[in-house]
């Protein structure tokens, strides 16, 4: 067992989730709030209308801020800042999948501090500010994946290099999270996979981060299970508001299990191809698990955990187990069906380097070197093959 060495904090003040949970907006005090959207979809679905009705049931008055791009820019939070900045609010809600939530969050300390320009600042832990002066913060995810919504990190582009910075500190764990299962039943089967990917790995991964501990540990062996369950029920019935409830609460599982223990290379290859070659994120974690669970596996103790793990799943080992779970989700296995060869070889030592840098890398069982990274990102892109 590995040693627990800082605190941990599951979700802010109010997490509530189950069918209904939306109307817990009624509880919360605002004299004004501003409702940050990525797009119209949740208006086009019905959510917003719930969402409205139980803010005007409680008298809260609100103003929405519509268009967040997927992968949000750093321009995009400074715009959504000056909004807050003309309205005022003493609420900040986020409705939305993970580039909404991320946005919003980082809206929110531009808000709080305008004299910040930079993303360097919020970057460095040591200059990293006080929230909460002007505004709370609630968060209601749409997907069952990112699970911002107790996470205390965020990932924003930057406009002049397409470089992905993640962020994180628990200043940025949101006071308020709602999960309501009503709030998924419009997405489409491919993203259901690819968000369902997503909390797949963040469990996995912070079932042998460096830091795990045990309740980490129990957190992230749920939320395998449930996903190894319940996503290939999901697909195929997609409007089943059971199965999804018992998805958007294992992402959440998953969330509150790596949000203290960190990630690990999965989540550093992916965040790198997304901002070089703006690959999706969910897609790229779920070709890259079973290559760097295998690589993994030269760490005894990771492949003592991945071991525990296929065996309560049923299966011979993790990297079997993950590959059976993508044939029967019929989801691609190689990088090669998303971007040419050509491309990703321009970028290679690129994507390498960016890999190694980011800062779920040093939570990884074994930290690669250089040609290691390479090695992973081909293998994505070709197989085993």
């Amino acid at each position: 067992m590995r040693p627990l060495m800082r605190p941990m904090k599951l979700a802010g003040d109010e997490l509530i989730f189950g069918q209904g949970a939306l109307a817990h907006l009624e509880a919360i005090k605002s004299k004004k709030m501003v409702i940050v959207l990525g797009d119209d979809i949740v208006y086009k679905n019905g959510v917003m209308d719930i969402v409205e009705k139980h803010l005007k049931k409680a008298g809260t008055p609100f103003k929405v801020y519509m268009g967040i791009e997927p992968d949000p820019k750093f321009s995009t939070v400074l715009k959504g800042a000056k909004f807050m900045l003309e309205e005022k609010p003493d609420f900040i809600l986020a409705i939305g999948g993970g580039s909404t939530m991320d946005a919003a969050k980082a809206m929110w300390i531009y808000y709080e501090h305008p004299e910040i320009k930079d993303l360097e600042t919020i970057a460095d832990k040591s200059k990293f500010p006080k929230l909460r002066g002007k505004a709370r913060f609630g968060a209601i995810p749409t997907t069952a994946g990112t699970a911002s919504e107790v996470s205390r990190s965020i990932v924003i582009t930057d406009d002049v290099t397409g470089y992905k910075h993640g962020i994180g500190n628990m200043e940025m764990m949101p006071d308020v999270a709602i999960l309501d299962p009503v709030t998924t039943l419009s997405k489409p089967r491919r993203l259901t996979i690819e968000t369902g990917f997503d909390a797949l790995s963040h469990a996995l991964e912070a079932f042998v981060s460096s830091r795990a501990n045990v309740l980490s540990d129990v957190l992230a062996r749920f939320a395998i299970k449930e996903i190894f369950e319940v996503l290939p029920q999901v697909i195929n019935d997609l409007k089943n508001i059971e199965l999804r409830e018992r998805m958007l609460n294992a992402s959440l599982i998953a969330g509150l299990s790596f949000t203290n223990v960190s990630l690990g290379v999965v989540h550093s290859i992916s965040h790198s191809l997304g901002g070089v070659l703006h690959l999706p994120h969910g897609t790229c974690n779920a070709i890259l698990l079973p290559h760097v669970v295998k690589y993994n596996s030269q760490d005894v103790e990771a492949k003592k955990r991945y071991d525990e793990l296929a065996k309560m799943l049923g299966k011979k080992d993790m990297v079997t187990a993950l590959n059976d779970l993508t044939k029967v989700l019929e989801f691609p296995k190689t990088l090669s069906e998303f971007v040419k060869e050509e491309d990703l070889m321009a970028h290679l030592d690129e994507i390498a380097d960016l890999s190694a840098a980011d800062g779920c890398t040093k939570t990884n069982p074994i930290c690669p070197t250089k040609e290691q990274f390479k090695k992973l990102i081909l293998l994505a892109f070709h197989g085993e093959k």
